[in-house]
This record gives C-alpha cells, structure tokens and sequence, in this order.
C-alpha cells in the first residue's frame, strides 16, 4: 500500500510542475516574488509626471520627491549591460571664495580636469565605473591587453539600483544621492586646511533642477550643499572659514557634475619634447618593445584641422579657437583681459593659420561659464589675494583638450595697484587722477592684466611656464614669453622720479610663437593629419640656435635651485647687474615715499601696507642674482640635438652676484628715514595689522628692526640654502677658481660694516643684520641637508666667530652686549648640539599672490 501511494504521490507532482512551468508568466511572478521586488516597468511608465530632458544622458526630475533620474542607454556592447564612455568632469559653480584651501583655492567655476566613466549593469545593480588608463597596452593581442588591464584595480565611483528598463536596454536609475554627494572633496581640503571635519548635510542641501539640463553632447546636474561641522555642529572652526562664511557652521555651496560625450575620432596625439614648452600628458605601455621606455608622452592640446589639408600659410581652421572672458570681470579690466588674451592669434598666424583661428569675445549674456562648449576666462573674488591659473578640461584617452577654463583673482589688480601707488607717490595734491587715462597706476594694472590674461591661457593651449624666457637679450618693451612671470620694469625718469610707462611689454613673445608652432602646426601628407617628427624638431633646433631655451618650475621655483637663468618676476639678461639697477630704483621710490602714496581721508597707517612692497621691491631679482651662486648653467639634452652640456657659472659672474646680494644687508639701505618714521602711526580702529604687514615686536607701533630683519633674512635664506652650499663646496673642489663656501660666509660677515661714526637707528639696524647672520649660519651648521663638507665648514666658521666676539669685543655696550649673547649662543651650540633648536626665521610678508 505504501509503495501504491508513493507512485501516486509522485505523479501528481509532475503533473503540477509541469502545469507550473506551462502558465504563462508564472516562473517570472514567481522569480521575482522569491526575490522581494515587482517585474520593472518601462522607463516612460516610472517617468511619468516628471520633467523629462532630453539629451546624452536623458534626465528626469521629480520634483514632488527632490529626486532626479538618470536614463542610461546600455548600448556600449552587445549584452546591453555596459554605456558608452564619457569624459565626466566636477566643478563649483559657486564656492568658498579662499586662495587658502585645496592648493590653489576653491573657487567659483573651479572645474576637474576629466575622467573617463562608464555604466556597468549587472542584474538589479548599475555601476559607474572609471576605467584604469594609467596602464595601457599597446599589443593585438587580446591576452596581452587583459593581462595588463586585469593587472591594477579600477575605481568605482558610484552604485545604482535599476528603477525601470527598456527593451533596447535603456536604464533608469536614481541617481539623487551621488549628486548630492561631495564629489569636489570640499571637505576634504576645509579638513587639509584645518578648518574642521564638515560633512554634507542632506537636510539642507538640494538638487538644483533650474541649473539641471541635458543636451545632446552633455548632460549636467547641480546641487545645492551644506556643509556642517562635526555631529553637534558646536565644535570650532577655522579662521578662513569664519572670514568668508556668514555662519561657518553651514557652508553652503555649489557643485555640478557634467557627463560629456567623447570627442569624434580623428585627433593626432602629438609627442612630448621636454625642450618644447608643454605639459606632459602620459601613460605606461607595458606592452612597448625591451629597451624602450614603458611612459608615452603626449602634449596636451585642442584640435585644430585645416580646411584645406594641402595648405602651408594662413589656413582656415575647420573650427578656429575661441575663448570667453567672463561678463563679471568690470571695465576697464574686462577690455583688457580680451586683448591680452587675443594676443595668441599672433602665434597661431605664425604657425600657418590665417588671421582669426584664435579668437576671444565676451561671453554672450546668460550663456553658462560652466558650459563645456565654452573655453572662459573667468573672474573670480576671493577674500585675499591668490594665484591665477589656467585648468583644462582633457580627454583622457588622448591628451585632447575639451575645455580651457582660466581662473583670474580679482585681487591681483588690486595688489598691483597698491605697489605702483608705492613707487610713484602720485598723490602730491591728495587727490586721485583726473581720468582713467592720466591714472598712472591703472595703466600698469590693465598691461599686467593683459599678460595675466594671455598667460593663463597659454596654459590651458597646454604650454608650461618657461622661467627662463626672461634671461633671453632683448628690448624692454619686447615680450620673449607671456608665459614667464614678469618683474614690472621699472625706470628712474631724468626728475629721478620712478617711471611706469613701460612696466609691462604688449604682445606675444618670441619664445610663445615657438611653442604654438611645436604644438599646433598641423602636418599633412596626401592629405592626411601625420605628426612630421623631423619638422617638429627643425622648430626646437632653430630656436635653439637662436639662444631661445626651455627651463620651467622644478628648475625655478625651489630657493636652492641651480639655474642662474631662471627665475620668477626678474628681468635683464644678467641678474647681477638688473639687481643694481632695481636697488637703484628702490632707493628713488623711497626717497619719495610718504604721505603723497596715499589719497586725502586715509589712515596714514595705511602707509604701512604701501610700504611691504617698495621696501621689497628687491626680494625677487635678489633670488635670480643669488642662484648665479653655486650655479650651474644647463638644459633639458637630449642626446644628439646639439645643445650645450652643464658648466658652472662663470667665477666672475659668481662674484659679481655676490656682491649685488650683499648690497640687500647693507645696513644703510635696510635703514627707513626718520621722516618717514615720523608719519607712521599705530593702526587706527577698523584697519588692523595682517599678515601683508611687516612683524613687530614693539606692539601697536611699527617696528623698523622688524622690517629689516624679514628683508635680511630673506636673503640670509638663499645665500646659507644647504643645497647651495654644497654646491659650492663641491664646485671649489673641481675648480679653486670657483667661490668657496669659507669666501661666501665671511664676505657675508664682512657686509654690514659701517663708517665710523654712524649713530640712530643705523646702529641698530646693523646689530640687528648682524644677529640674523649669526642664527642663519647656526640653522645652517646644524642643518641634517648639509653634506658633511658643508657642515664642517659652517661650523669652523662659527668657532672663529665666536673666538673674534669674545677676544675683540665692540667699543660700545650694545656692540659688547650682542656680541657676549651671540658668543654664548654659538657656545652653546657647540657644548649641547643635540638639544639646539634653531630660531626660527623671521617670516617675511607673501611677495608672491598668497595661497601657496
């Protein structure tokens, strides 16, 4: 009987499962009952009643929830479960207004440079996805490619879950939360800048649908968010953060986030060349034969195509370049930066393209700076003065220039005003100029906008600094490269009134038109785009010949760099001799520099802010003489092009460096007249003391020994750098002829003297020179960068020191006094140098825009 009912048993549970497999939909109801969700409905279905944007990506807003939904077409393979790619890019429309956070600053209109993205889907789930184009191969192989691309990790950037889907694969996912997140790292750099841990609070922070579009070559969402201060938001909170924010419990913001489509094939990557002028855009080939470097170099750069691929001279471009400069920039300065900025249509005409390949207009009104489509310049404010800069949207895959977006500080205008206020004293009746046109200053101001302007852009043409374009012999008013950065060239007028006029040169330089032909002369053969490598290295050669060269940041900007050509905001061909004439001029500016640098009804305290930079005024030719000093002249060789090969600078040269250097301890010219004394008061209510003024240490008073203490140490630091240093010794030990360290240390020491007889403040400025060399030759004895030879040296120096104050102590009591305390400090050095702790140097106001 129970092997009856078994049989019978079974029977009936085929005939069931086969009537379950046989209803229609059944296995479908059933799978997706097992797994908790209903069968997904048409992406029009789950849409409707929102507000549908057509575009590359299509968008739908719900504005009844706040959520804002992503139509993703998953036609990138076959399977319909991957997009197509495309360059996705971040920005801040609106921002914090600091130079002081996240590098440059974060700054309105501040834009990523791009990444390449795609949607994955796998089941319910849709990633975005950022493929790895780091490591590239280069093989046919298809093995070959994975075993690379399976090598490194890629980076998933967000995950979605499908809301509704088409038949032709189309997805709808929301994607509210991912644009709600902080993808420009604001709390990233406000944590880096010490200004407190903030995170995005969703309850106050929105999408933005007004500024939400979509169109057929890109699609943007922005957002509105609130950055708060730690769980109870009662935590403190950074001084730059409370300077600009009305509460800086709550930072409100904006970001947007744009998915743009991929540019047509047909771009020509063109090679990098360390001596041509550009950045470089680069990747691994692991793949590229034994023996040959695994990094491609590329330039970045826009495309540019000839419509008639067979022409040599003033060819019309398929789309010329063509640039927009911000409507909130006000006049005159808007003006200028459009001209400044179209003086690179001169480049490009001398790279064989016709008048008008390079254009700038206005930006057309209610046109979005943030729009792709457009290349900006833009004008942002900021609460203090900070850098430029010139960012570029580019296409990963290619080096290929999307975007050019400057950014121009408001503030530069500002501090470049202030300095020639400080150098002309044009105020003699206390009035301000008639007119703009007898506006001495604003005339400077506007030529240094017009270089800021074409420099920065420069940038985003792909073009690097060269800090060596300065050095090149030419004309006052003849430009060599916007692409350096100009000291004002400042004369001394037969009156020996200083002279403005010719502050800044107009024009594209010399060496400008030497790097657009590298970068955008385009090479046809049987009327196909090729790269001429013999053609693109005739250009590098024959300016080479000319005695044009190429040296940028690494080799300019650190203090103990060797290079005695190049350098930030100098002029002249010898730095020597340009540093006597700037103290030339300095000395004229402050013979006059007085109550006339500032208008009728100001504080006369302001006198002290006018005062930074003209008592200064050297600092920045001071450190190209100085690097002549244990210098070693060369250039980026490349075997076979022909160019010199390093040699240490001449010995005279050396020399003569020094003793322009030195000029900047003397003490009578680090001395401010007593007149000048007299009209500085402390500073009134409403205008305090900040970090642009000189330090004091005699309390609301200016401080006179503070002054030149910052100047002197200033210079202290470039002639005892460590690097420097070793350099002399180890230049003297292959040439006697070279400055040896011993000869720099003691003519320093030798610097300061005095005439007999000298009395006031003087004296006391000299005491204090004199006390700033002692500590800087103990920071550099105990300094661990020195070589052993370095350190030896400094050190012997010291202890002859110390035996001259002891045994020869000064005819005064101050003299006797400094001299017993600075025995005892190098005494003490010597007896515990494991306990000494250098004293700090004497910070000196930012010279160059603040930020870094």
């Amino acid at each position: 009987m129970l092997d009856v009912l078994k049989g019978c048993m079974s029977r009936t549970l085929t005939f069931l499962f086969a009537l379950f497999l046989c209803a229609p939909g059944v296995f479908a109801s059933a799978a997706t009952a097992a797994s908790g969700s209903s069968p997904l409905p048409a992406v029009s279905k789950a849409t409707a009643g929102m507000k549908h944007m057509p575009g590359l990506i299509s968008l739908d807003w719900d504005a009844h929830n706040g959520k804002v939904y992503l139509e993703i077409p998953m036609d990138g393979n076959a399977a319909h479960t991957r997009s197509p790619e495309y360059i996705y890019t971040h920005s801040t429309p609106w921002s914090v207004g600091t130079s002081h956070l996240g590098g440059y600053g974060l700054d309105r209109g501040q834009i990523s440079s791009g990444a390449i993205v795609r949607f994955e889907r796998t089941g319910p789930k849709v990633l975005l996805v950022q493929p790895n184009l780091d490591f590239r191969s280069s093989s046919s192989s298809a093995a070959e490619q994975a075993a690379v691309k399976e090598s490194f990790p890629v980076s998933v950037l967000a995950g979605f879950k499908v809301a509704a889907e088409n038949a032709d694969g189309t997805v709808l996912v929301d994607a509210t939360s991912y644009f709600l997140s902080d993808v420009h790292h604001i709390t990233e750099a406000l944590a880096q800048g010490h200004q407190g841990i903030y995170h995005v609070d969703l309850n106050r922070s929105t999408i933005l649908p007004g500024q939400t579009k979509a169109f057929p070559d890109n699609s943007v969402v922005e957002a509105e968010l609130t950055f708060v201060e730690g769980a109870s938001e009662l935590g403190p909170t950074g001084k730059i953060v409370s300077e600009v924010t009305p509460n800086p419990r709550a930072v409100t913001i904006r970001e947007r986030q744009m998915f743009v489509k991929l540019p047509a094939p047909g771009y020509v990557p063109r090679r990098f060349s360390p001596n041509a002028g550009y950045f470089d855009f680069s990747y691994r080939d692991y793949d590229a034969p034994l023996g040959e470097r695994m990094a491609q170099q590329f330039i970045p750069r826009h495309r540019l195509i000839k419509k008639d691929p067979h022409c040599v001279t003033d060819c019309q471009a398929v789309t010329p370049l063509h640039y927009y400069v911000d409507r909130g920039a006000p006049e005159p300065i808007r003006q200028a930066l459009v001209e400044g900025a179209s003086w690179w249509d001169q480049a490009f005409q001398a790279a064989g393209w016709a008048p008008g390949t390079f254009k700038v207009s206005v930006l057309p009104k209610g046109a979005d700076p943030m729009d792709v489509r457009y290349n900006i310049i833009q004008w942002v404010n900021r609460y203090t003065r900070g850098w430029s800069y010139g960012a570029s949207v580019v296409d990963p895959r290619t080096g290929e220039i999307i975007k050019g977006n400057v950014t121009l500080g408001g503030g530069r205008g500002r501090q470049d005003y202030l300095i020639a206020e400080a150098l002309l004293a044009p105020y003699k009746n206390g009035k301000p100029p008639a007119d703009e046109a007898h506006d001495a200053a604003l005339q400077m101001v506007l030529a240094r906008l017009r270089q800021l302007a074409a420099h920065e852009t420069g940038h985003t043409l792909g073009l690097a600094h060269n800090f060596a374009a300065s050095s090149y012999p030419h004309a006052p008013e003849q430009t060599v490269s916007v692409m350096d950065y100009p000291a004002p060239y400042v004369t001394v007028g037969a009156d020996g009134i200083p002279d403005v006029q010719h502050a800044y040169p107009v024009g594209i330089g010399i060496w400008d038109k030497v790097a657009i032909d590298y970068g955008y002369r385009e090479f046809d053969k049987d009327g196909q785009r090729y790269e001429d490598t013999a053609a693109l290295g005739k250009i590098l050669h024959d300016a080479q010949s000319r005695g044009l060269i190429f040296i940028t940041d690494a080799d300019a900007r650190p203090e103990g760099s060797a290079h005695p050509d190049a350098h930030l905001w100098d002029n002249g061909t010898d730095a020597a001799t340009e540093l006597d004439r700037v103290l030339t001029v300095r000395e004229a500016a402050m013979k006059q520099f007085g109550v006339d640098a500032i208008r009728e009804g100001t504080p006369l305290a302001r006198l002290e802010d006018l005062l930074v930079p003209l008592y200064l005024f050297h600092r920045y030719q001071t450190v190209a003489a100085a690097k002549e000093i244990g210098g070693l002249d060369y250039r980026y060789n490349v075997r076979g092009d022909g160019q010199m090969l390093p040699k240490m600078v001449a010995p005279a040269e050396q020399e003569h460096a020094l003793k322009s250097v030195l000029k900047t301890l003397s003490p009578a010219m680090l001395t401010l007249p007593e007149p000048l004394l007299q009209v500085l008061p402390p500073r009134p209510p409403g205008l305090p003391r900040t970090v642009e003024d000189f330090p004091s240490r005699t309390g609301v008073t200016f401080d006179p020994l503070g002054a030149a203490d910052s100047a002197a140490d200033l210079t202290l630091a470039l002639l005892f750098n460590p690097e420097r240093d070793n350099r002399l010794v180890q230049y003297h030990a292959e040439d006697a002829a070279e400055p040896s360290l011993q000869s720099v240390i003691e003519a320093t020491l030798d610097s300061t003297a005095i005439p007999a007889g000298t009395t006031g403040l003087e004296v006391e400025v000299k005491h204090a020179v004199d006390h700033q060399i002692v500590e800087a030759l103990l920071r550099l004895a105990a300094n661990p960068g020195d070589s052993a030879e370095t350190a030896a040296i400094a050190r012997y120096e010291l202890t002859k020191l110390e035996k001259h104050l002891t045994t020869q102590p000064g005819s005064d009591i101050e003299d006797q006094a400094l001299d017993a305390m600075e025995a005892e400090e190098i005494h003490a050095f010597f007896k515990y140098p494991a306990k000494y702790v250098p004293a700090p140097a004497v910070q000196a106001p930012p010279g160059m825009p603040i930020g870094d």
